[in-house]
């Protein structure tokens, strides 16, 4: 009678356990950027907040955007878009918290071009006009780094021709093979095509300007239905914000510099970027890679306005989007 007591005991409390854990699921790329959501889920902040967390990962942040409009997923996490701003714009995502960032003295986005292009004389960001240059899709952030080199330097974005390829994978790939002349992407692949003597650097994004990259997002209709998790949600995920701005380390001279700290994390985060791969170099890779980032994963509110003013200056979203509408200010940190 005492054993069937304690195992009556043991299953009442399993099942409390498991009814007190809150589902919620999540969308994103295996990229480094996204590193924040991946540490608040491998060291349990979600867990602690009482939350069974679910992530699936998507090949473009659009497919991202496009998840958690449509209800496919509760959050997300990407990079800014047209379609994200277009979602925002209209009610379907709110943005809650900041992703990475571009910032002067960090290697973030890098300028590359081909082998055969760099022999003929492409070694500016100048040298971009009448050239073929790759990014993901009409809309993305390549595209706006590009019309933001373009104002700073004088010359007519019109002038380069841009070829969407839709995966970094595609970029780094006709890069190579040299059916594109330049192309934006991450370190991580820019510095892959390197060392294979695939390609050359021109410069760095954050030379030119400084940028919040994306937001952590959440389904327009949540904030209302069910307030209580996504403030939980926010809080684990800030927790791994601020994990995550542990990476980024500076010397006295301000080079990056590699630690214990700095390898630990990256090793967390290459799991979830690079399943398959040997740990170690796919480690190197996300540490190497790291953006800055806010450790409070606070959005920035002036930058997020310049973003919507310039794709709305270009015809990508509604004339009439205002990026004070595209948050939920009760929720979010702001600076």
């Amino acid at each position: 009678m005492i054993r069937l007591a304690f195992a009556l005991s043991f299953l009442l409390t399993f099942i409390a356990s498991s009814l007190a854990q809150e589902r919620v699921t999540v969308a994103a790329q295996r990229l480094s950027e996204n590193g924040a959501l991946f540490l608040a889920d491998a060291r349990g902040y979600f867990k602690s907040e009482g939350l069974d967390v679910e992530m699936t990962a998507y090949r473009t942040e659009i497919e991202v955007a496009q998840a958690v409009a449509s209800g496919a997923a509760d959050f997300g996490v990407a990079a800014y878009s047209a379609a994200a701003f277009d979602y925002a714009a209209h009610g379907f995502i709110r943005f809650l918290a900041s992703q990475v960032e571009e910032k002067k003295g960090f290697e973030g986005n890098e300028i590359v071009a081909s082998n055969i292009s760099w022999a003929s004389g492409l070694r500016r960001v100048e040298d971009l006009v009448g050239k073929s240059v790759a990014i993901t899709h009409l809309g993305s952030p390549a595209h706006y780094q590009l019309g933001q080199m373009a104002s700073l330097k004088h010359f007519d974005l019109a002038k380069l021709t841009l070829k969407p390829l839709q995966t970094y994978d595609a970029i780094a790939l006709a890069l190579a093979r040299e059916k594109v002349q330049a192309a934006i992407l991450p370190a991580t692949y820019a510095r892959e095509l390197m060392v294979e003597n695939q390609a050359k650097l021109i410069g760095w994004y954050s030379e030119f300007g400084e940028q919040q990259l994306g937001a952590f997002f959440v389904n327009g209709k949540l904030p209302q239905a069910n307030p209580a998790v996504v403030e939980k949600v926010v809080r684990a995920y800030r927790r791994g914000a601020a994990d995550y701005a542990t990476m980024v380390q500076l010397d006295r001279q301000k080079k990056r510099v590699s630690t214990v700290q700095t390898r630990e994390v990256a090793t967390v985060i290459a799991r979830y970027v690079y399943p398959g791969r040997p740990l170690g170099r796919a480690a190197a890779a996300v540490e190497f890679g790291a953006f800055p980032n806010d450790p409070n994963a606070r959005l920035d509110l002036a930058d997020l306005a310049r973003q919507v003013e310039w794709y709305k200056a270009q015809k990508l979203i509604d004339a009439s989007a205002d990026a004070k509408s595209m948050v939920d200010e009760s929720l979010v940190n702001t600076h």
